[in-house]
């Protein structure tokens, strides 16, 4: 297996940018919708959509307990936006039956900035990814409203919530990095990823 060979959760979301990135990045991307395909990639990057379809889907293919398995295996995983509530191990606002597939020691709450009508755009400063601002689209966007003792903050609004965590293999952002042309989270996914190989 090439050692950059990532999977792109394609159940629902913005599943061609993030291939898109990869592919500019240098890496393999692939779509995975199986187990088996999932069995292919060394790191899988959860994209943005509506957490609670993603859910259901993954159940429905086959996919949730596999993920987990992974995730607890130690592959390194990037959710963005609803990727991000399915790696939170807590979901504070799930709809009946919603399920997370965990790993981040974080509480997040779905569409916390609203609706679509009050998506926005910000510049954050995020030291770990250098002296450049960040670019940040929020669309329909997750908070973390908690952050646990495994999880570290990578970064915040100016008014103090929590938009970009980290724990281990695995991160998070509420903001779609994919859409800004911003790759400098997708490469530090890839480190992960490669410094597994």
């Amino acid at each position: 297996m090439p050692e950059t060979r990532v999977g792109v959760l394609a159940l629902q979301g913005d599943v061609r940018e993030h291939l898109a990135v990869l592919r500019e990045l240098g890496a393999e991307g692939i779509p995975v919708r199986r187990p088996s395909e999932l069995d292919e990639v060394a790191g899988l990057i959860i994209p943005g959509g509506e957490s609670s379809v993603i859910d259901k889907l993954s159940r429905l293919f086959g996919m949730a307990e596999p993920i987990k398995a992974r995730i607890a295996a130690g592959m390194p995983v990037y959710g963005t936006c609803a990727g991000l509530i399915m790696l939170a191990d807590t979901v504070l606002d799930a709809i009946g039956g919603q399920e997370s597939f965990g790993g981040l020691d974080v509480a997040v709450r779905r569409n916390a900035f609203g609706n679509q009508n009050d998506s926005f755009e910000t510049d954050i400063a995020i030291p770990e990814l250098g002296e450049v601002p960040v670019h940040a689209v929020f669309i329909r966007a997750p908070v973390v409203e908690s952050v646990g003792e495994k999880a570290t903050v990578l970064a915040s609004l100016a008014d103090g919530r929590v938009v970009a965590v980290e724990q281990g293999n695995l991160l998070g952002t509420s903001f779609h990095p994919e859409v800004t042309g911003e790759h400098r989270f997708h490469e530090r996914f890839l480190q992960k990823v490669r410094s597994l190989a």
